[in-house]
């Protein structure tokens, strides 16, 4: 696979997509467009609402420069003094911004990033409807025998980053309530594609023959995708109280195993050091696959692509998941 068809895959609407544009009213807005996310999540829209005959505009707004054909592209600095006033209005907003890592080196940044900046959006849009990327990262660890954490599982975040994140959510969930203004929260863990996420970072550890800590022993995984549509389609529920959802794919899997039939497919022996925990950063995403559906690539299928891009030297992002810190400490 190139990158050029990767883009092409994460970027091709579904049935379900192209459905929610012919319903869906008045133009998007993606505030930190220029994420991991953020520029197949565009371009995924566009497809789609050119699909579905509707001419609304797609908008990206980020600090650094974005062009994906369709999409209009403003580059703003948000935290900025007044630089969210300068922005268009959208009855759509998409919130993809955020900081993790680094985050205990300079915690500040990540307290502006992650709860000032949410404020000041909430603020500036609450007359819009949002959807917001959270984290599972919101939960504490649960047992693994448990089937992760679900949306009525008290938040209880571990370590500074974490705390941050439900600030975001804090700041949404005080805009839904005072100004009515109508709230999804998406509590992602963890997407994937080939050149980043959970799987990645085992299959590069395997192929440079490096060890893979177990102490974190289970994980969600999702395809960029899937969890792509269903933060597209999740405008259409939002509400005041936030609708709170988990996204990730269905399956408790453990890394060990993962790391086995990555290694099986890239003719290497994997190395591992410690033992997994009795519990682990897991969300059950139960409700979510009922309302939209299971995702439609499955683990295998992750596994058998990034083994081979991994093998034929594809290009990495360089943004690893850190998903086995269990301190918070990132």
């Amino acid at each position: 696979m190139t990158e050029a068809q990767l883009e092409d895959l994460l970027s091709t609407p579904s049935a379900a997509d192209v459905e929610s544009a012919r319903s869906l009213d008045g133009d998007i807005l993606l505030l930190g467009a220029a994420g991991k996310m953020g520029p197949s999540l565009a371009r995924r829209i566009r497809r789609a609402m050119d699909a579905a005959g509707n001419h609304a505009r797609v908008i990206t707004v980020s600090r650094g420069a974005l062009e994906i054909e369709g999409v209009e592209h403003i580059r703003c600095d948000m935290l900025a003094p007044g630089a969210l006033d300068t922005l268009p209005d959208a009855p759509n907003v998409l919130y993809l911004a955020a900081r993790k890592f680094g985050s205990t080196d300079n915690p500040s940044e990540t307290w502006a990033a992650n709860v000032l900046l949410p404020a000041l959006v909430a603020r500036r849009y609450r007359a819009s409807r949002i959807v917001s990327f959270s984290t599972g990262n919101v939960y504490p660890l649960v047992p693994v025998e448990s089937g992760g954490a679900t949306e009525q599982t008290p938040m209880d975040p571990v370590g500074e980053y974490a705390w941050s994140a439900m600030g975001r959510e804090r700041m949404f969930d005080y805009a839904a309530r005072t100004y009515g203004t109508p709230v999804t929260l998406l509590r992602l863990n963890y997407a994937c594609e080939t050149r980043y996420g959970v799987l990645v970072d085992l299959a590069t550890k395997i192929f440079n023959e490096e060890p893979i800590d177990l102490s974190m022993g289970y994980v969600n995984v999702i395809w960029q995708g899937d969890a792509n549509s269903v933060c597209y389609r999740s405008l259409a529920h939002c509400a005041a109280p936030p609708f709170v959802l988990n996204l990730t794919g269905p399956e408790t899997l453990e890394v060990r195993e993962i790391a086995q039939k990555l290694a099986s497919r890239l003719q290497k022996t994997p190395i591992f050091t410690s033992e997994p925990a009795k519990t682990a950063l897991l969300n059950n995403a139960s409700l979510c696959h009922r309302m939209f559906g299971p995702p439609t690539v499955s683990v295998d299928q992750m596994l058998d692509w990034i083994a081979d891009w991994i093998a034929e030297g594809g290009r990495l992002l360089g943004k690893p998941t850190k998903f086995q810190v269990r301190d918070g400490r990132f």
